[in-house]
């Protein structure tokens, strides 16, 4: 029978963190309950939806969590309303205490809560991944890379491998990853400061995102493991574990396009603002669009909304070459690029008005890529 007591605030925000894998709206009821997995070494809280899990651990050796064990043992409870029970307790260290038909009582200060649980065998198994030779990434370099790519995969379920990023390692050093939606494309390569095992995958965009909030920027470096369906990422005190997607991911190199008729180099805010001004319009529009045009070395931008009104601005421009071109295209792909690029300039280069045009980082023009197609307007 579980009996500890806990620094409450240090408590809380590893539940927090746990939760960010439960989902209350699951179709396995358990599934919207945190496990609790008490031993003398410390206590692990379990949480999953069948994609994504995530095992936090609170170290016996942790200074902050004032954590006093009595004895070991595990239950299940429902995770937002033990939540919102433990962050109303009064003072700063409570007493968990597990009583008799699986019900636990919290002491804080004056206040005692009991609460049901349920028993700890009904949770279903995490599968177990080797944990061999790890790929080691430093955690600021994958959140960038999430940061980079995930916002291009696409939300629709009808073509489940457009919902993930693509992650390949090759010669061992050389990491390419790249997200889709069929409109829009964004493409990193990274050169690995240590050799990993060659590998393959496709990992869902909602998972890398829940990684990048769950590992936070004081966690410095990130295991990864693989099996065929599922990865790993670990670092000291969480295990982090999704499903990989299954199939095969489209052959994106073929869409990058090598020769171009216009590019033009921009400050990345002016054009982005400019891109927000004409957003608010161009949703009153019919087809949502933002029609650039490229006249005589002046760029500017249009948006005529009958119901609502009409944008013309032009845009300064750092430097401009090659011809003349009009093309239209959705203007919140274009922000949700420029969000992704650090770089104070960005270079855009043009085809056509009915081919996609590329973007590029004017400090890295090899290693990171963006493509966003145009769209066609009568």
């Amino acid at each position: 029978m579980i009996n500890f007591s806990i620094n409450k605030n240090l408590f809380l925000q590893a539940l927090n963190t746990t939760k960010r894998a439960i989902s209350h709206k699951n179709a396995i009821p358990i599934l919207s309950t945190v496990k609790i997995d008490v031993t003398s070494e410390g206590i692990t809280l379990i949480g999953s939806n069948g994609q994504i899990s995530i095992e936090n651990f609170i170290s016996i050796k942790n200074e902050n969590a004032g954590l006093l064990i009595t004895s070991s043992g595990s239950i299940l409870l429902e995770a937002t309303f033990f939540i919102n029970v433990v962050s109303s307790l009064p003072d700063i260290i409570f007493d968990f205490k597990e009583i008799e038909q699986k019900q636990i009582v919290l002491t804080s200060g004056k206040s005692e809560i009991t609460l049901k649980g349920k028993d700890a065998d009904q949770y279903p198994r995490i599968q177990e991944i080797s944990v061999s030779t790890p790929l080691v990434l430093e955690t600021s370099v994958l959140k960038k890379i999430i940061n980079e790519t995930a916002f291009a995969a696409s939300i629709q379920e009808s073509r489940p491998i457009l919902t993930g990023v693509h992650f390949v390692l090759t010669e061992n050093k050389n990491l390419k990853t790249v997200a889709t939606d069929s409109h829009r494309m964004s493409q990193k390569k990274i050169i690995l400061e240590e050799n990993g095992d060659n590998f393959d995958v496709v990992i869902p965009s909602r998972s890398l995102r829940e990684f990048s909030a769950v590992f936070t920027d004081d966690i410095e470096t990130v295991e990864i493991y693989f099996t065929n369906n599922q990865l790993l990422f670990r670092s000291e005190n969480i295990s982090f574990y999704t499903r990989l997607l299954e199939g095969n991911y489209p052959d994106t190199d073929r869409l990058i396009p090598t020769e171009f008729t216009s590019v033009i180099t921009f400050d990345k805010n002016n054009l982005r603002y400019a891109m927000e001004r004409a957003r608010l319009l161009s949703n009153a529009t019919q087809n949502g669009t933002v029609k650039l045009e490229i006249i005589n070395g002046v760029v500017s931008a249009h948006v005529n909304s009958p119901e609502v009104g009409r944008v013309n601005e032009e845009i300064d421009t750092e430097s401009i070459s090659g011809q003349d071109l009009t093309i239209s295209f959705n203007p919140t792909y274009l922000i949700d690029s420029l969000k992704a690029i650090d770089s104070e300039k960005v270079t855009i280069s043009f085809i056509s008005a009915v081919r996609p045009f590329t973007l590029l980082p004017s400090d890295d023009t090899e290693n990171f890529i963006q493509l966003i197609t145009p769209v066609r307007t009568n």
